[in-house]
């Protein structure tokens, strides 16, 4: 962090013992054989966390331990007669309760590891519980392989799903299924591993088991939305062939509204939605890394744990991808149709801008033909009055003694008073079009 936290005067990035520390954050456990394990992981909301932790913390006070100040992602503590793990994951926080001392007399799952702790501890847990397990461990590095039918008793005579992992080193039977106990079970059978080797193994089947259940969060709702799916594509295909028919009217306000509705729906689906089928995918994606890190050897007659979730798991993962798959496809879709009805009334609105255009030309070449009569009439008018002014005044000038032909005279003013109207108003005509004519090119 420091100069001072080495001997060679170096200056460390702050961040360089966080980054060593995280890699240790969660390490295997240690677990003798037999043992009785119990998990349990539970869904805890943002505005629980903080309780949760000070729910966990009364665990120690109850015991005589010390509390943690602080949160943390993995606390694991041994209280004498058990050892209890608490690992915090971003949706949940489990719990992995270890009990050691076996009674003999009582089978696998008579006794477990949830009897250590208090029961009102138990039930005031915040959150949801989402996984529920017993997992029973016994040590067969002296005894043969149990019998089939004796494991089979140990599970209410449910199907057993099981294999040899780690190459044959240990087995591991379990069905799936919910007991009348409302827990899973698994039973786990030492052949040849050390108690690390146990405590990695036993790691990845509760793993296996959490993640599977979180993957499956999001059946329900893929299931829920491909039916909704379904209806929304005939009726986008309805709009489209719509668009494609030239032979009908096109209500394109109505169009458009139903165009508005399909995205604002497909869009407040995809928000709902969206997290948790990402979240599919990366527990899928951890479930097979584990599955993988088994290395199993299957077990005459039955089903694998590999195999087993490959036919049931994958199936059920691959339904939320095409419901995540459809919803953005259904948006790209909605999009394209969307472009093309907005390119069609940009079409039909140009359309209308050209009759409009086209109607003014015409107006104005009427307008224009108006203003020559008009011109021509104006150019009569004030040639009339301006001869009988003219008339006035040659009068006027006859009258004080100038004797000429005053009926010559006025006819031969007559052209020229009309010839000089005719001529300064085109020059004022002509003076306005400049004027018109240099603001457009303004």
């Amino acid at each position: 962090m420091n100069k001072v936290n080495n001997s060679y005067g170096l200056e460390m990035h702050p961040l360089r013992d966080a980054l060593y520390a995280e890699l240790h954050s969660r390490p295997f456990q240690v677990l003798p054989s037999p043992a009785r394990i119990s998990y349990l992981a539970v869904i805890v909301g943002s505005d629980q966390k903080q309780a949760e932790f000070e729910h966990f913390c009364s665990l120690y006070n109850h015991f005589n331990g010390v509390p943690p100040q602080d949160d943390g992602v993995c606390f694991e503590v041994d209280f004498g007669d058990f050892k209890i793990r608490r690992d915090k994951h971003l949706e949940f926080t489990s719990y992995m309760i270890t009990h050691s001392q076996i009674d003999p007399n009582l089978g696998f799952f008579d006794q477990n590891a949830l009897v250590c702790l208090p029961i009102d501890w138990l039930s005031k847990i915040p959150g949801i519980v989402i996984a529920a397990f017993h997992v029973a461990v016994e040590d067969a590095r002296t005894i043969p392989e149990p019998d089939l039918a004796l494991v089979k008793s140990h599970f209410e005579g449910m199907r057993l799903v099981g294999s040899r992992p780690q190459n044959g080193d240990a087995q591991v039977w379990t069905t799936f299924q919910l007991h009348s106990d409302g827990c899973g079970r698994f039973l786990i059978y030492n052949k040849r591993m050390s108690d690390s080797q146990l405590g990695r193994m036993v790691q990845r089947v509760v793993e296996i088991e959490t993640y599977r259940l979180m993957a499956l969060l999001a059946l329900p709702m893929a299931r829920k939305y491909n039916a909704e799916l379904v209806a929304m594509d005939e009726e986008l295909a309805q709009t489209t062939a719509s668009l494609s028919d030239a032979t009908e009217p096109l209500d394109e306000q109505a169009l458009l509204s139903e165009l508005i509705d399909m995205a604002a729906w497909v869009e407040a689906t995809r928000s709902k939605t969206s997290f948790r089928f990402s979240a599919t995918r990366a527990y899928h994606e951890l479930v097979l890394k584990r599955l993988n890190e088994l290395k199993e050897d299957e077990v005459s007659g039955h089903l694998t744990i590999t195999e087993f979730m490959t036919r049931r798991l994958t199936p059920a993962v691959r339904t939320c991808n095409t419901a995540g798959n459809h919803l953005e496809s259904l948006s790209t879709r909605i999009d394209r149709v969307s472009d093309m009805m907005r390119t069609q009334v940009e079409m039909s609105i140009q359309s209308q801008n050209q009759q409009l255009l086209t109607s003014m030309d015409r107006r104005s070449k009427i307008q224009l033909a108006m203003q020559h009569t008009v011109e021509g009439l104006s150019v009569a008018a004030i040639s009339y009055y301006s001869v009988g002014l003219l008339k006035f005044l040659i009068e006027a000038v006859y009258d004080k003694g100038v004797h000429f032909d005053k009926s010559l005279v006025i006819g031969l003013s007559v052209p020229i008073v009309v010839g000089s109207v005719w001529l300064a108003t085109r020059k004022i005509h002509k003076r306005f079009l400049l004027l018109a004519k240099a603001k457009e090119e303004k």
